[in-house]
């Protein structure tokens, strides 16, 4: 999929977690719900930094395009050295690592724990990094006519209220974790979350997701996981625009609501 709906994809599942939560009687925090929907619609664009295409490679100009390439080697430089014989061959790393659950919980993880050891400003550059993506993937006409500087301040400025809100008594910073310095602990989930939603959007298009990695399906390893072909659709296409997309807008939209008692 391309990045507005992978970001739409990756709201409407936090708002979709937020009313579920609700539900089961442990309601989030209205900042919780907020911010972890803008988290998980950026960290929903993260899984393709192995393509230099992509959005998340203009969205910190050099950084994010040396990064992607770094990325795309690593990948690439994984799938040869893991591929099975029945895997077929190839000349890139898109759609490997990157998009599998393994990688999800590692960068999930591996969030949660640099917001544990890294104080505050952990978690700011935390905020920062996915505000911006989100801001690429939910507002991306608005941000190809704007410049990167604005687009990053705004991400900065926004990262800076998010935090002192949360930071807030009972407003989330020690959502689900509540033990002593275990605040923001919970920053890895919608990112976990975001990257999932992102790999289950790619496996609808017709080249499939390897989701499972490194657990072998019949001969390959990089099996790419999908719906029958028939049910497939292409990247960009009417299904994306015009079915996939008011259906996140519309789930979101329900979620949030239920999200926040209001239906």
């Amino acid at each position: 999929m391309m990045g507005p709906a992978h970001s739409l994809s990756g709201a409407a599942a936090w708002l979709g977690v937020g009313a579920a939560a609700a539900a089961a009687g442990h309601p989030m925090p209205w900042p919780v719900l907020a911010v972890g929907a803008l988290i998980c619609a950026g960290a929903a664009l993260a899984p393709d930094l192995d393509h230099k295409s992509a959005t998340i490679s203009r969205a910190f100009g050099p950084v994010s395009r040396g990064m992607c390439e770094i990325v795309d080697k690593l990948s690439y430089a994984v799938y040869k050295a893991t591929k099975k014989p029945a895997d077929p061959r190839r000349t890139g790393g898109h759609r490997t690592l990157t998009h599998t659950w393994l990688w999800a919980v590692m960068i999930g993880g591996g969030a949660s724990l640099a917001a544990y050891t890294g104080g505050r400003w952990a978690v700011l550059v935390l905020l920062f990094v996915h505000l911006v993506l989100a801001v690429e993937g939910l507002l991306w006409r608005a941000a190809r006519v704007s410049s990167d500087v604005l687009v990053w301040l705004l991400g900065a400025t926004s990262a800076w209220i998010l935090a002192g809100i949360l930071d807030k008594p009972g407003n989330g910073a020690g959502w689900l974790f509540t033990g002593d310095g275990q605040e923001y602990l919970w920053l890895g989930l919608p990112i976990v979350l975001g990257a999932l939603v992102h790999d289950i959007g790619d496996a609808l298009t017709v080249s499939g997701c390897p989701i499972l990695w490194p657990i072998p399906v019949g001969r390959k390893r990089w099996y790419p996981i999908g719906p029958p072909k028939a049910l497939r659709f292409r990247a960009g296409s009417w299904v994306e625009l015009k079915v996939l997309m008011p259906a996140f807008m519309l789930l979101g939209g329900v979620g949030g609501a239920a999200a926040l008692n209001f239906i």
